[in-house]
């Protein structure tokens, strides 16, 4: 069965189930300012897992690009991905256990389905601690559809717990579907989530149905909502009886495109294997952020660093292969054609994919040259270092500011007779990541911090500041990011130029006109179409459903949005301008509060 197989087959059971299908989101989570990319299918629809109602009812199917930052160094092997796929389906506050459960096991096990033999699957359920039961009640539906007690593990938190977005909030116990491959067991205690390969996990069914308060105490929910996950290439890397995620059809086209350009051929020798798998990887996970709905480029902070490292990663591993010049254009044209059908903004952005591609390629290229020059000059003091070997001060130099990645940096000490001291390169390393980390948390990042009082007012300001500045500077403004906590707002949108303080006193006093009316705020559900004939404002691109929620501010602002709002804009106080400054090439960033 291929991805695309087993994404139409997800889709089509859960449909014949009663559950609409939604579209996938942004790679940019709305909802969750905690995190850079969308790394689950849950976080585009945190706000309603929270309690707000989807527009599309209360079962929900649906698929979802992901990216997920933390092993970017472990891709290469076998099983490590940044993109991926996810597949989900949603109860708010309908079914729970006896159908999620029933339905899992149906669509893994039924000859029309997947048709896995269910001998060889084994479950996990929440052990239970700190005052919250073991989930008897779920490993007791698992032993009605047909998996015996012997085959269903109880394990604690840190396997079988889905913890709240923040510090507190909806939570609860999952329950995690697993293929036995037939190996072996490791020992005696080998079970499903041990490391040695035998269980393999497909499925997590996640139960939300305590709410965590600040004293860490739990209580339950009255509104209990499921959420579920399938990765779509480690499970069909498992139909098909791969023994890598890089073996399935999804990946194959592209590196035959590697393949072609490099003219190194996979499977011959595991060191340019590994080269391939990640320039596989990267050129994919490149392309999606660069064809994302919302813009994202490469930079020095945040989102964009994050995908320059990737280019950079991959052209690395590219002159491994012996390919000097810029290639990655090549195979990243297969991923757009691949996935087209599936997320046309890939098809829309093909061009500028290409164009930032080859030009952030080819800036690297040129910062790999400026730095073996550097190296040369340094390499005479270098050479009169008794132990031979470059401090990590000054590898960590060449990395920082000339891009030069520590494995040239030994490579080139290598040919030389010298080492490197890696460990003094670490410490300088973590040392500037500790920074960067600081650094990054007072980037914009995305969304609401939370659904409190002051955030749900700020979040509204939010909507007149954006009428606000279309009438001021015209039709081209548009939402390209936001960021609320109970604080303050950080709005980002499209301009030229700096505003004018003439133009931010307009924009103040516009929002402030507003607010001094206390017009109302209403919300309507309707169609996507009748929302654009309806002259409302759409923040991220064409990823809509049928049926969107739109909110009007009085007659002065329509928005289709997901938010918290609060009922009439009197309550808001006083909307003050703090700043307004670049946040990148061609677009504006606004900081304002509200004085109350």
């Amino acid at each position: 069965m291929t991805a695309n197989e087993l994404r139409e087959k997800f889709i089509e059971f859960f449909v014949s189930r009663n559950h609409k299908e939604i579209s996938g989101k942004s790679l940019v989570p709305e909802n969750d300012p905690t995190v850079l990319f969308t790394t689950a299918g849950m976080h585009p629809l945190v706000p309603y897992l929270l309690g707000e109602p989807h527009p599309a009812g209360k079962r929900l199917v649906d698929f979802q690009k992901c990216v997920r930052t933390g092993d970017i160094e472990s891709v290469g092997d076998p099983s490590h991905l940044t993109f991926f796929e996810m597949l989900g389906n949603w109860s708010l506050g309908d079914y729970f256990k006896e159908e999620a459960i029933a339905m899992s096991y149906e669509f893994l096990t039924s000859g029309q389905w997947l048709g896995i033999d269910p001998r060889r699957i084994s479950v996990t359920v929440f052990a239970g601690d700190d005052g919250v039961p073991a989930d008897e009640e779920s490993a007791q539906v698992w032993q009605r559809v047909g998996i015996p007690r012997e085959r269903i593990y109880f394990l604690p938190r840190e396997d079988n717990w889905w913890g709240p977005a923040g510090e507190t909030g909806p939570c609860g116990p999952d329950s995690e579907m697993f293929y036995d491959t037939g190996k072996d067991a490791c020992g005696p205690e080998c079970r499903p989530g041990c490391g040695c390969g035998k269980y393999f996990e497909i499925w997590n069914d996640v139960f939300m149905q305590y709410n965590k308060k600040a004293d860490g105490t739990y209580e339950k929910l009255a509104r209990r909502c499921v959420d579920t996950g399938m990765g779509i290439e480690r499970t069909s890397a498992m139909l098909q009886g791969k023994k890598s995620v890089y073996e399935i059809e999804v990946f194959a086209p592209v590196i035959a495109a590697i393949e072609n350009v490099t003219g190194r051929r996979y499977g011959e020798d595991e060191n340019p294997d590994r080269s391939i798998r990640i320039i596989a990887d990267h050129v994919k996970a490149s392309a999606f952020m660069l064809g994302d709905e919302a813009d994202i480029r490469p930079s020095n902070i945040g989102r964009g660093y994050i995908l320059r490292r990737l280019i950079r990663r991959a052209s690395r591993h590219g002159r491994k292969l012996g390919k000097e010049e810029a290639f990655l254009a090549g195979p990243a044209e297969v991923v757009i054609g691949m996935y087209g059908k599936y997320y046309p903004v890939l098809a829309q952005k093909r061009q500028q994919i290409l164009d930032e591609l080859s030009g952030e390629e080819a800036r690297f290229l040129e910062t790999l040259r400026k730095g073996e020059h550097e190296f040369e000059k340094l390499l005479p003091n270098l050479m009169k270092n008794p132990q031979k070997t470059i401090p990590g001060r000054v590898a960590f130099r060449l990395y920082d500011t000339y891009g030069f990645p520590i494995e040239l940096t030994e490579e080139l000490a290598a040919e030389n007779g010298m080492g490197v001291d890696r460990r003094g390169f670490e410490e300088a390393f973590a040392r500037h990541q500790d920074l960067s980390k600081q650094g990054a948390e007072k980037t914009f990042k995305g969304g609401l911090a939370d659904n409190s009082e002051m955030t749900t007012a700020l979040h509204t300001a939010t909507h007149l500041l954006h009428k606000a500045l279309h009438i001021v500077l015209g039709d081209h403004v548009r939402q390209m990011g936001s960021n609320i906590t109970p604080e303050r707002l950080r709005f980002d949108f499209p301009n030229s130029e700096p505003l004018t303080q003439e133009q931010i006193a307009r924009v103040q006093d516009i929002v402030n006109q507003q607010i001094q009316a206390d017009l109302p705020v209403k919300m309507e559900v309707m169609s996507l179409d009748e929302a654009k004939k309806a002259g409302a404002f759409a923040f991220f691109g064409d990823k809509y459903e049928e049926q969107v929620k739109v909110y009007s501010l009085g007659d002065f602002s329509k928005e289709v949005c997901g938010g918290p709002h609060v009922e009439h804009l009197g309550v808001l106080g006083k909307f003050v301008i703090q700043k307004e400054q670049s946040s990148s090439a061609g677009v504006r960033r606004i900081r304002a509060v509200l004085e109350r």
